[in-house]
């Protein structure tokens, strides 16, 4: 038989009537075939959504807007205002019947996503969060939370609006909009615009935390308000006794089951899905009480342990919730859209705007205030207010509630949805904009080895990915003589690869930094981090003139030379010390990531110091061993960084040097062509041929004069080296090495400038090493010593790269490197 019934349709406040079957054969659902008539239409809707998110997405990313947006753009194509006025269009795929499949689905999906962030979430963080953060975070809830309320008052009196917004009620979800700001959103717009690891980036995330924690109560004590009738003080005292159980009980007994299963390695797929089941009985408990369902889903994920079993969570389910559900979920937000409330009869065009533009300036303003009271500058003030502007998950909840419940009208409803949409969008280009982390230090500072003062601090930024090339840096930086008069610090950026859910291990980076003397933080399950910091520790205690900060880069690898260069600026260092992407085993150098030479590629194409790579084959402590260097002298200002590096080495006790000075002849000045310079216009490969020349000889000179004859530890030769072919290298090479090396110092460009060398580029399995540590690296060479090749930080190099992009000349480009 069949009955007219009714479903509430989420684009329209109104009630949209449709057929149905009852079919009393079927005892489950007692309607009609649910799998060949409902399936394909929910199939139909979810195929839409992703592929509308999906598209949306792959035109915004390259301006570094969040998926957020993309995926709720994705359900505004739809609404009323846009294909939705075309007759069809929207009940072709979200036809009556099909409303309450979709909202089903969406919800179960939303409840996972939340399960998710709550996973990913540091309580720790929280707890140790600044002073100054927590300032930040208090005055970016209250402040737009009292303006907000009075731009509610102004809209409703000014636009002639309904009363419902004006109750208690409407009053607290607006508020509430305003003041949330969305970590997990924040966090990886941070990370696209590489600002992450600025102090602005530390702040904004920081608050960001701390503001997203205090939404998701301030979410638990409107939620039972919110229902018309019954008990709200009852449910929420019952909601918060559960809360407290699930910490007080229920996370320890699941952190020891956790652990054993862990140690026993004993999971899979099926335990894990019954560890699952835990989140479908906290929704429904929190939704029984009168609470959300969300609100369960987020104590559940905060209760269970990160580390391994977190990631094992977090590989299961990211891909299926967030490419699939959670574009279902902000599309049929984004089809409530109705532009056509906003102006009515009794409503202007222009006042709409106006009041999405002034609910954005609340946050802007709050962190004026307080940028202002710490002494910062205002353009930081602006670039937090507007990055604690982004809105995710949380604003999108509030608002899809207070619209099912009538709390906000039409009106109210669609201006909170282009607020939302205008402060998530207009953040990655304002930000792009007026801040620009390379403006806020000096240009000033002592950005090579060679340039710095004897007894000035060595700042070097070792970036390692494993505890094994940390081990190498170490010894490396032991040999630079670290005294009370010369001191060395030591920032240890730990590289880690950027997922696509990455948020627990960015959020764990924010106070990573300035941690002196060897303490540090841990993040998520990264026992390798704890390791690296141990062995710095370590070196600190014996070493008592050296310090160390230790600071975890999450980035992707594609990108995450940008942070490196940011990092470097804000710690002032003089050299970056890189991994060869290649590691010694049995013997030999075999690869452990390619992704490891791409980094090295592109930290050395314009970073703001010199860089320095170590290829290590096993070197050993200068307390149990003496190092023996050799530095191999041709030219250039590579090769006079490396042997300013290997000078200030040879004041160690444990090490002798000897540097070989090779007076090459026979080839020619490679030819190039002119590159523009900005102050002192065009200026010819051999002009700068013969500068090059003088200042090499006058290098040689102070070293022979003041390093040679001063240490008994340190020896000089020159030999001739008549270049015809390059055959002539290698020979020569084994002719040096044969007095027995434990280290070589070698510049990247030695001899670039000549054709034979850079004939012989092109044929490097390692470019990066430049022609003679590529040579020395090779397995066919045959030594047993490790080698530091250094790339000296310079104006011209600089000048000439940016020419080199801008005119497009692949052979300017090559004359460069």
């Amino acid at each position: 038989m069949t009955r007219e019934g009714n479903a509430t349709l989420n684009s329209i406040p109104e009630f949209a009537c449709y057929n149905t079957t009852f079919d009393l054969n079927n005892r489950i659902w007692r309607s009609d075939n649910v799998i060949s008539e409902r399936v394909p239409l929910l199939s139909i809707q979810i195929a839409y959504n992703i592929l509308a998110s999906s598209f949306f997405h792959h035109i915004l990313k390259r301006f570094h807007l969040p998926l957020t947006v993309a995926q709720m753009l994705g359900g505004v194509l739809l609404s009323s205002s846009f294909l939705g006025r075309i007759p069809g269009v929207f009940h072709m795929i979200y036809r009556p019947e099909g409303i309450m499949s979709v909202e089903t689905f969406a919800n179960v999906g939303i409840m996972y996503y939340v399960f998710l962030t709550g996973l990913e979430m540091n309580c720790d963080t929280i707890l140790r969060s600044s002073k100054q953060a927590v300032v930040i975070a208090v005055a970016s809830i209250l402040i737009p939370a009292l303006v907000g309320a009075g731009f509610l008052a102004l809209q409703h009196d000014l636009a002639g609006g309904s009363s419902v917004a004006l109750t208690a009620k409407g009053y607290m979800f607006w508020c509430a909009i305003l003041s949330v700001t969305s970590f997990p959103v924040l966090a990886r717009l941070l990370s696209d615009l590489k600002i992450l690891y600025t102090r602005l980036g530390k702040d904004a995330l920081t608050a960001a935390i701390l503001i997203d924690t205090f939404g998701w109560v301030l979410f638990s004590l409107f939620i039972p308000f919110s229902h018309q009738g019954g008990k709200p003080l009852l449910s929420l005292m019952c909601t918060l006794l559960f809360i407290v159980f699930c910490f007080c009980v229920v996370r320890p007994i699941l952190a020891r089951v956790v652990e054993h299963r862990m140690r026993s390695e004993s999971w899979n797929s099926s335990k894990l899905l019954d560890v699952m089941m835990g989140l479908f009985v906290c929704a429904y408990i929190t939704d029984l009480l009168g609470s959300h369902h969300v609100v369960g889903a987020f104590v559940y994920g905060l209760i269970l342990p990160s580390g391994k079993f977190a990631d094992l969570l977090l590989e299961m389910l990211d891909d299926f919730v967030t490419a699939i559900i959670v574009p279902v979920y902000f599309a049929s937000f984004g089809f409530r859209l109705n532009l056509e409330s906003l102006w009515s009869e009794n409503h202007t065009v222009l006042f709409p705007l106006f009041m999405v533009f002034l609910l954005a300036i609340p946050k802007i303003l709050s962190s004026l205030l307080v940028t202002v009271y710490y002494g910062m500058s205002s353009r930081d003030g602006v670039g937090l207010g507007l990055l604690l502007n982004t809105k995710g998950i949380m604003a999108v909840i509030l608002i899809s509630i207070a619209w099912d419940k009538s709390i906000l009208d039409p009106y109210a409803f669609t201006i909170m949805i282009l607020a939302v949409l205008f402060m998530t969008t207009v953040v990655s280009p304002f930000i792009n904009a007026i801040y620009k982390p390379k403006l806020r230090f000096q240009q000033t500072q002592q950005r090579t080895v060679q340039k710095l003062w004897c007894e000035a601090e060595l700042r070097v930024a070792a970036c390692v990915h494993n505890y094994h090339q940390a081990i190498g840096m170490i010894y490396v930086l032991e040999a630079t003589n670290a005294t009370r008069t010369s001191p060395l610090h030591v920032s240890v950026l730990h590289l880690v690869e950027l997922t696509r859910r990455g948020t627990g291990l960015l959020v764990a980076q924010i106070d990573n930094t300035n941690v002196q003397g060897g303490s540090s933080e841990q993040y998520g399950s990264q026992e390798e981090f704890e390791t690296i910091c141990n062995a710095f520790n370590e070196f600190v205690e014996e070493y008592k003139a050296v310090r160390f900060d230790t600071s975890g880069i999450v980035a992707t690898y594609e990108t995450i030379h940008q942070d490196i260069y940011n990092v470097t600026e804000e710690k002032r260092a003089n050299l970056i010390l890189l991994p060869f992407h290649k590691q010694l085993s049995s013997g030999e150098l075999e690869t452990t990531k390619t992704a490891f030479c791409d980094i090295n590629q592109n930290v050395l194409q314009a970073p703001p110091c010199s860089v320095g790579i170590l290829v290590n084959r096993g070197l050993r402590s200068l307390s149990t061993a003496t190092m023996r260097i050799i530095v191999i002298f041709i030219g250039g200002p590579d090769d006079r960084e490396a042997l300013s590096i290997a000078w200030r080495m040879a004041s160690h006790s444990a090490t002798k040097l000897h540097v070989v000075r090779l007076l090459v002849s026979g080839t020619e000045v490679a030819e190039g062509k002119a590159f523009q310079n900005d102050s002192s216009g065009v200026l010819s490969t051999e002009m700068d041929s013969v500068m090059q020349k003088e200042l090499d000889d006058e290098h040689i000179f102070h070293f022979r004069h003041k390093g040679l004859h001063n240490c008994d530890s340190i020896t000089y030769s020159e030999r001739e080296l008549r270049l015809e072919t390059g055959e002539e290298i290698p020979s020569i090479l084994h002719e040096i090495d044969q007095k027995g090396c434990d280290l070589y110092i070698l510049g990247q460009g030695s001899g670039n400038n000549y054709t034979v060398f850079k004939r012989l580029l092109e044929w490097c399995d390692s470019p990066e090493l430049g022609v003679m540590g590529d040579i020395v690296a090779s397995s066919s060479f045959g030594t047993n010593s490790s080698l530091l090749v250094v790339q000296q930080y310079t104006m011209e190099r600089k000048s000439k790269l940016h020419c080199s992009r801008k005119y497009h000349t692949s052979k300017v480009c090559d004359d460069i490197l």
